[in-house]
């Protein structure tokens, strides 16, 4: 998550439950973060301060919020009335009191093209995205595009495209893949095979793979599913589900990204960027069944 002066947010590597920030190295920002946080300790490994507590990273971006907010007072008046000058009229956003606020429809290039945006960040509460005023000109940058991706995610949309693609090879193709993806699967080479009940990155995105029967996997399979075999007798088909919010946060990313090698095996173990997606996505499954379980506890 972007902050001002280049500082980031991230979630903790170590094992403890928690989340770590870099800081500017004044003393005046260090005391006022002591403060709010007092039970924040420094960390040699992580070269970062680390917050303990499952709700460590939001609180350390809404304290990060509140110090961009005085000391950014000046230009986000200034963007505040370069808005009302010129607005930007789409559904999809809201001048709200305090920032510009985007809802849309769940698209990855709407989250991608946000997330370019300076000091815009998710509000899980409300379930939308909020950009500062002062942030306007690159909001305005990027708006054709978001608007576009939004638009193009909008359920009718989405099923006016599945309507398309009716009995045509590109809907055999995505259900095959479906169907592939359903069995829970993967292919992993037998003689450089990752470890179990770990979080590992593959062509499928992070997964978590806990067990195998040693059945060969077929290279037809594979290469029509998965990724470019060179053999028909080196990989096994491993069973893999997908991590919890826990286990993710708690998975030191690698300091590199994966090599042409790692590629072509299959796996390698993730990135930041990577367990911030998987973290992302467990995140709001585990909000989603907790909406459902108050819902069905309310009904009943």
């Amino acid at each position: 998550m972007k902050v001002e002066n280049g500082n980031k947010t991230k979630n903790s590597e170590n094992a403890a439950i928690g989340a770590s920030t870099d800081l500017p190295h004044d003393r005046v920002t260090v005391e006022r973060f002591r403060e709010t946080f007092p039970r924040a300790r420094w960390s040699d490994g992580l070269k970062a301060w680390f917050v303990p507590g499952r709700t460590a990273e939001r609180r350390i971006n809404r304290w990060f919020a509140k110090i961009e907010a005085e000391q950014d007072h000046f230009a986000d008046d200034k963007g505040r009335d370069a808005f009302a000058f010129e607005p930007i009229r789409s559904p999809y956003l809201e001048a709200g009191p305090l920032a510009l606020e985007i809802r849309t429809p769940y698209s990855k290039s709407v989250i991608n093209d946000i997330r370019e945006i300076p000091f815009a960040r998710w509000d899980p509460d409300r379930r939308l995205w909020t950009v500062p005023y002062r942030a306007l000109s690159e909001l305005r940058q990027r708006w054709r595009a978001i608007e576009s991706a939004a638009v193009h995610s909008e359920p009718q949309a989405r099923k006016e495209r599945m309507e398309a693609l009716k009995g045509t090879r590109e809907e055999k193709a995505s259900k095959a893949r479906a169907s592939e993806r359903r069995r829970k699967r993967y292919p992993i080479p037998l003689g450089d095979m990752p470890p179990f009940e770990t979080a590992i990155s593959t062509h499928w995105g992070v997964v978590v793979f806990n067990g195998s029967d040693g059945e060969f996997a077929d290279v037809q399979t594979i290469n029509a599913f998965y990724f470019p075999a060179k053999d028909a007798d080196g990989n096994i088909w491993a069973r893999w589900r997908r991590g919890s919010l826990e286990e993710l946060i708690s998975t030191w990313p690698a300091k590199a990204p994966p090599i042409a090698a790692e590629l072509s095996r299959g796996w390698w173990f993730p990135t930041i960027e990577e367990l911030r997606v998987a973290r992302r996505a467990a995140r709001s499954k585990l909000n989603a069944n907790k909406r459902r379980s108050e819902k069905s506890n309310a009904g009943g």
